[in-house]
């Protein structure tokens, strides 16, 4: 295996898959086919883990190494809250409901304001503040963090440590069973 990632090149990785779904859904818009709902589907479980990462192990380390790290934490958090309330009316929606895809599209449009946000905002800080060890330590423990997160929006779910980093492990291995036996997210 090649050396670890650090953990800002992994989260754009991260940025990049979700808005090529994005683009994928965009050309399909008014499509009332399980396409429409998978594809979604797909979507919300990549940003949910992706922020049940960001959660655990971004915004602490932000916290403690950036200057004014925690009014940006605050504020990356905030955003991930009104975003997972998106995802969760999402959730239960089908294609052909009226609001499904005004929802979507406010999705896609919260969720490229985080992106950007963070890309020319919140990476270029935590570079200044770190080292290549602490970021490629921090890129590690994301990798971890994501296998193990769960894969639908749990609005009341803890967003900061310790309790999130208690609770996910044991609602991801829940969410990835319901996942399994109804075939949500797979084509």
């Amino acid at each position: 295996m090649d050396a670890q990632e650090d953990v800002i090149a992994i989260l754009v990785t991260d940025h990049r898959e979700v808005e090529q779904m994005f683009s994928e859904l965009e050309l399909l818009t008014g499509d009332i086919g399980e396409k429409g709902k998978t594809l979604a589907e797909q979507v919300v479980i990549e940003l949910v883990r992706h922020s049940i990462a960001e959660e655990a192990y971004l915004y602490p380390a932000v916290r403690e190494h950036v200057p004014g790290g925690d009014q940006l934490a605050d504020e990356e958090i905030a955003e991930h809250a009104e975003a997972e309330q998106t995802m969760k009316r999402l959730e239960r929606l089908e294609p052909g409901d009226t609001d499904f895809w005004p929802t979507v599209r406010l999705l896609m449009g919260q969720i490229r304001h985080h992106m950007q946000e963070e890309e020319s905002d919140l990476f270029p800080r935590l570079r200044q503040a770190c080292t290549e060890e602490q970021l490629r330590e921090l890129g590690a423990k994301v990798e971890r963090a994501k296998k193990i997160a769960p894969t639908r929006p749990h609005p009341s779910a803890p967003d900061t440590p310790p309790g999130n980093k208690l609770l996910a492990p044991g609602v991801g291995l829940v969410d990835r069973i319901r996942d399994a036996l109804t075939g949500r997210g797979r084509s």
